[in-house]
């Protein structure tokens, strides 16, 4: 390794089986593993550092690289990588060639090297992960890792045939079941069809009958108007002989209407006189008529005279009698004494009343606005409170967001509360009492308690703890956190040294006193996380962070935005220190200030009765105030009462005056009535006159001479109805004959018309063009064989309509669907018979696969679950691996089942993340490895710092069953990297032991004397 992380320079020489690395931490132990794993063309990702390649190279330096020589039987295989941190880009060497990734990895691909498998390589920051793994994922790995080459490969062969089955399998019964509708559906529809095309074939004799019904109705009307045009001639004939016979009295007639003619004119004219002479008549009637309403009208008025006259005589009377009335109130009035010194007294009452009821409601202001106040501070408290609850309710989401389990298990815990004996907390990120005193020192809590204790349950009682996890962890199988708070209180220890002597570093308080939580919960922080001695400052501690962090019994410190961390090196005693960002607060918040709260509730509670008795005082001197209001009202009124009485009397005497002075003359008014009516009647008896003078002249006249012209017209009348008599009875044979001709005319107009309609008809029904007028010789074919007369056409129509009409409810989309369906019918058949078929050749294919790859993994699967039970026997505990499967077809469902039991009196749980200790999950994860390792296929494995949260029991067993499994001479080689190794182990001869030292006072490799090294080692045992 040149300049790769710790190193400026270093060779490794490993051992051929178990070699085991060892090393304080910060040495570069781990360094080793990611140099194998990155010059063996590896991921980043799968170290769980960085992302980037370039990081991996020392600060300070521009590139480094990693030489890894891999033992071959037909020779060495030598890989450099050289990493640029400019660009992120290596430049790769194959025994000694310049040469790409995708060369180097297909040369490790090929020795069966596979280091992003956790069976075979499995990095410090991944131990973790190895517990993680789905039974799913660990089938996988293990296939990979110690399995026959082809096993995997079998494997994902399977998987993909099953997923193609799946789909053909899915496919067929798709196709089986659309088959199966498409022929239920044409099954139906075939009753349907046959009757279409028997109603069909109705329906064309109908359209051809109705083709030659026209024909036959065009010859008929034909024949029938040549028989119209022969009898209208001679009709004809036979009307010229009886009109030249009927000549001579036609003239006389006519002789005789030309002297009446003029007559008649003349006694138009007189009755048009006669009604003119009628109408003049009627106007004077009118005017007759008008006059006799004037008298009317005249006597009406002198009527109304007399009721206007009563009236004003009693209004007089009513008048008088009110006068006395008021005359008599006026003078009881008088007798009263004078109210006005009373009034006077009321008025300085009233005065005094107002300027106390004005002083008490500057008092009453002055209170409405103390309680306006602590209204307003009410309501921004229960603002708060809602907003509190709001980030309540945010908290909850975004633990539901990280952990659905979490979640699930407060639910059940707010329910279930009751059944525990002591005191129980939901986690800490949700228990409300946990308040942090200034939203800007969240961040401080946040980052120094990780995530896993936020959601952590903290309980007083460990019995509870387990209860609770028995419930929910095994019954519910929900992954949660729990902790139980120290038998002694932590949460008042003092800190080891008083916050005033860290001041001048701007250090201004310790994490404790930051926030607000219960007692357990704040004895279990103390003694877990030192709250109590962490202390926080400000910027002007990170300007003196070099004197800081010289101070003693400093372990972590905070700056404004940064956390330090401070360690000691037992070899050395120098301190080193880490740094990091303080992230931004996601859960804490700062909670309403409790005591403010009750303050302000008191001061409200102390306001409330002094407002109440302000209120019933107003009330009293309101009362007061209206009483004497009314008193003074009276008063008033008793003083103006006489004067408006006085007012009252001069009025009504003004009435009573103007009254007396209107009256009206009634016999004047009589006189005056009686000239006008006889001077109407004087005008009525000379419209009278006129009128009879009028009828005497005009009428009697015009009447006789229009007597006169009557008879002279009755009698050429006569004379000439005789004529007519006679010319009568000589032409009825005239009439009839014009009659005939007429309606013969009439009737050849229509037979024409008709026919030239008919014509066009049979034209348009047949597609024939305007000028033909021949029957095509395809339809005259077709009509030979229909009737020929029109009864028979119509009784023949009429009967296939009927047949025609019985076919109901049928439509040729139903015809066109039908054989639509009848094609894709034979389609469907042909698919499913050749997705069928592909199916069975799948299944073939599937159970051979099956057999190639299950039973010698079955075989596999033993030989693990062998080793692996042998291992955990020999640690006095149980263990045992199997195949699981909940489907044998589904093989992409085929996974690995760890179950392990540490304690007699335990049932084998399932290996997983939450359920074992972190200590048996690493015992397990190791045991299991080793079960693979002599079944192993790759040339090593890798296992980084796997013992550290083992207790020594269980990791001595682990040594000695590694140390024996690993140092056959039949396993592959093996590195185990540790930072410390128990006492008094066994080791074994094929061991290689990797001792790292790394840091600023280390010798240079030349300077190293092992001889010095192992003769002081000698003495000091010897001692």
């Amino acid at each position: 390794m040149q300049n790769f992380l710790t190193y400026d320079h270093s060779i490794v020489h490993p051992g051929p089986n178990l070699n085991m690395i060892v090393g304080a931490n910060g040495t570069g132990k781990s360094s080793i593993v990611c140099a194998i794993c990155l010059g063996l063309a590896g991921k980043t990702a799968i170290l769980g550092r960085g992302d980037k390649v370039g990081l991996y190279v020392k600060r300070g330096c521009n590139k480094g690289s990693v030489e890894i020589v891999l033992h071959k039987a037909k020779g060495n295989l030598v890989i450099n990588r050289e990493i640029h941190v400019e660009n992120n880009q290596s430049t790769w060497l194959l025994n000694g060639k310049h040469s790409s990734q995708k060369t180097v990895e297909e040369e490790v691909k090929a020795l069966q090297i596979q280091v992003s498998n956790l069976c075979q390589f499995l990095p410090q920051e991944k131990v973790g992960e190895f517990a993680k793994m789905t039974k799913i994922e660990l089938l996988e790995a293990t296939e990979k890792s110690v399995g026959p080459p082809e096993m995997y490969e079998f494997h994902c062969e399977l998987k993909t045939f099953r997923t193609k089955e799946r789909e053909l399998e899915n496919v067929c019964k798709e196709k089986a079941s659309a088959l199966e509708k498409f022929k239920q559906r044409n099954e139906r529809n075939k009753h349907d069809v046959e009757r279409y095309y028997e109603k069909k074939r109705h329906l064309d004799n109908i359209k051809m009958l109705e083709k030659k019904k026209p024909w036959v109705e065009y010859e008929t009307a034909r024949k029938e108007l040549e028989g119209v045009k022969k009898s209208r001639e001679d009709a004809k004939k036979q009307l010229k002989t009886v009109r030249e016979s009927q000549a001579p009295m036609l003239k006389k007639i006519q002789h005789i209407d030309s002297q009446l003619r003029p007559i008649e004119n003349q006694m138009k004219d007189k009755t048009v006189s006669i009604r003119e002479a009628s109408q003049k008549c009627k106007q004077k009637q009118d005017q007759l008529d008008r006059k006799h309403r004037e008298i009317e009208d005249i006597k009406q008025a002198f009527s109304l005279k007399q009721t206007e006259a009563a009236d004003r005589q009693k209004r007089i009377s009513n008048t008088r009698r009110m006068i006395d009335d008021l005359r008599a109130e006026l003078a009881n009035v008088g007798d009263q004494s004078d109210v006005t010194p009373r009034i006077n007294a009321v008025n300085a009452e009233l005065r005094r009343i107002q300027e106390e009821k004005a002083k008490m409601e500057g008092e009453k202001a002055d209170m409405r606005r103390e309680k306006d106040n602590l209204n307003g501070e009410c309501r921004l408290l229960k603002n708060r409170l809602r907003s509190l609850d709001d980030m309540m309710k945010i908290k909850e989401e975004k633990l539901r967001g990280r952990s659905k389990d979490t979640y699930a298990a407060v639910q059940w815990l707010r329910q279930n509360k009751h059944i525990f004996s002591g005191n129980v907390y939901e986690p800490m990120m949700l228990v409300v009492r946990i308040s942090v005193r200034n939203p800007n020192h969240a961040k401080y809590v946040e980052n120094h308690i990780p995530f896993n204790d936020l959601r952590a349950f903290v309980f007083q009682k460990r019995e509870d703890m387990e209860k609770f996890m028995m419930e929910v962890r095994d019954s519910q199988n929900l992954r949660v956190n729990s902790v139980f708070a120290p038998e002694e209180s932590c949460a008042t220890r003092a800190p080891s040294r008083p916050i005033e002597s860290l001041k001048r570093f701007g250090f201004f308080a310790y994490l404790r006193e930051l926030f607000d939580a219960p007692e357990e919960v704040m004895s279990y922080l103390c003694n877990q996380y030192k709250v109590h001695d962490v202390p926080v400052g400000t910027d002007q501690t990170k300007a003196m962070i070099k004197t800081v962090i010289e101070e003693p019994y400093l372990k972590v410190l905070y700056t404004a935005e940064e956390k330090y961390s401070l360690k000691k090196s037992f070899y050395s005693g120098k301190t080193s220190t880490s740094n990091s960002a303080v992230r931004p607060s996601q859960y804490l918040t700062m909670a309403v200030d409790a005591e403010e709260k009750c303050q302000l509730e008191d001061d409200e509670f102390e306001t409330t009765p002094l407002h109440y008795a302000m209120q019933e005082r107003t009330a009293k001197l309101d009362h007061c105030d209206n009483e004497l209001r009314a008193q003074k009202k009276g008063l008033s009124e008793m003083k103006g009462k006489k004067r408006q009485l006085e007012q009252k009397i001069s009025t009504k005497q003004d009435s009573l005056r103007q009254m007396e002075q209107g009256g009206i003359d009634l016999q004047k008014a009589e006189e005056e009535t009686k000239a006008q009516i006889s001077a109407v009647n004087s005008q009525k008896v000379a419209i009278v006159a006129e009128f009879m003078a009028h009828m005497k002249v005009y009428s009697h006249r015009l009447i006789m001479e229009k007597v006169y012209m009557a008879l002279e017209t009755v009698g050429m009348t006569a004379e000439k109805t005789k004529l007519e008599t006679d010319c009568r009875e000589g032409s009825a044979e005239l009439r009839i004959l014009e009659q005939a001709c007429a309606m013969l005319e009439q009737r050849k107009a229509r037979l024409l018309e008709m026919c030239k309609g008919l014509m066009r008809r049979a034209r348009e029904i047949c597609n024939m063009d305007p000028g033909e007028s021949a029957v095509p010789p395809d339809l005259h074919t077709a009509f030979s064989q229909l009737p020929d007369t029109m009864d028979e056409i119509d009784a023949m129509l009429n009967e296939e309509r009927s047949r025609a009409e019985c076919f109901t409810g049928l439509s040729e989309n139903v015809v066109d669907e039908y054989n639509r369906r009848e094609q894709e019918i034979k389609n469907l058949e042909k698919e499913l018979d050749e997705k069928s078929n592909a199916l069975k050749t799948y299944r073939q294919n599937i159970s051979e696969a099956k057999e190639r790859w299950l039973n010698p993994l079955k075989q596999l699967v033993e030989q693990i679950n062998d080793k692996f039970s042998d291992f955990f026997r020999s640690m006095q505990c149980a263990g045992e691996v199997d195949l699981h499967s909940e489907n044998e077809e589904e093989y992409d469902k085929y996974g690995i089942r760890i179950r392990v039991k540490f304690r007699s009196s335990t049932q084998l749980h399932e290996l997983t993340a939450h359920h074992q200790s972190g200590g048996e999950r690493s015992v397990s994860t190791m045991l299991y490895l080793m079960a693979l390792q002599e079944l192993n296929r790759c040339p090593f494995r890798v296992v980084d710092e796997i013992n550290q949260g083992m207790d020594p029991v269980n990791e001595r067993r682990v040594f000695d069953i590694v140390v024996r499994t690993a140092c056959k001479e039949t396993t592959s080689q093996y590195f185990f990297i540790t930072p410390k190794l128990l006492q008094n182990l066994q080791y074994a001869d094929e061991m290689t032991v990797l001792c790292v030292h790394n840091g600023p006072h280390m010798l240079p490799p030349n300077k190293w004397d092992e001889k010095a090294f192992t003769r002081r080692c000698l003495r000091r045992k010897g001692k």
